[in-house]
């Protein structure tokens, strides 16, 4: 199966990336996508980072210190100052 490139620059970094490696272009793109897709892959996801941020601040907060928040509290959140 044909692949061919054509914006210039991906061309010469593929071109730089197989001669630096001694290696084939088709060889140099295959590793370079193997190494980029890996990288993505072993990222964590939005959803794993914001229930690793929630599960941190609830270990740092201190739920017996804090006052309730009853309806008086919430409803002074919203009162002209």
């Amino acid at each position: 199966m044909a692949f061919h490139i054509k914006n210039p620059e991906t061309d010469a970094l593929a071109r730089k990336v197989a001669a630096v490696k001694k290696i084939g272009l088709t060889e140099a793109v295959h590793t370079a996508l193997a190494h980029e897709l890996e990288r993505e892959q072993g990222r964590p996801s939005l959803v794993e980072l914001g229930v690793k941020f929630c599960r941190d601040l609830r270990a740092k907060g201190q739920p017996a210190k804090g006052q309730p928040a009853d309806k008086a509290f919430r409803d002074s959140l919203y009162e002209d100052v």
